[in-house]
């Protein structure tokens, strides 16, 4: 049986409706598995590639290294021919709630991964920072 999603995207009466550009963007998640739609973002279609807003360089990286996969769950979840390749991009920073830090700088982390509860993610983050840090110099 095939999937709606799929059914709709053969359909030549749909494209009124439902257009290539949401059928794609709807398929995101169920490509990629709900941990990584929470991290990334489908934002659109520019032709035949999905555009993707990604976290930080890091989920770019590993998530261009799995592009293919992603891309033949993309065609079981849609069919063939609408998404031919993606294309990922970094979020741009999202500004929280703005705050006065105090003039001791007592409250203020120096670095932002101590800000990270767990210590065993902070190493991990710090040592992925680095690992970053140092491809981009070499």
């Amino acid at each position: 049986m095939h999937q709606a999603s799929r059914i709709v995207a053969q359909w030549t009466g749909a494209s009124g409706v439902i257009g290539p550009d949401r059928i794609a963007c709807g398929a995101w998640k169920r490509a990629v598995g709900a941990k990584v739609a929470q991290r990334t973002r489908a934002i659109g279609l520019v032709r035949t590639t999905l555009v993707i807003e990604v976290e930080d360089e890091l989920w770019k990286r590993n998530l261009w290294a799995l592009r293919c996969q992603i891309l033949k769950n993309l065609e079981k979840a849609i069919g063939p021919e609408i998404v031919t390749d993606i294309e990922l991009r970094v979020m741009a920073p999202r500004l929280g709630p703005q705050r006065a830090e105090q003039v001791d700088g007592a409250d203020v982390p120096k670095d932002e991964a101590d800000a990270i509860a767990d210590p065993g993610l902070r190493r991990i983050y710090k040592a992925a920072r680095l690992r970053s840090v140092r491809g981009k110099t070499a």
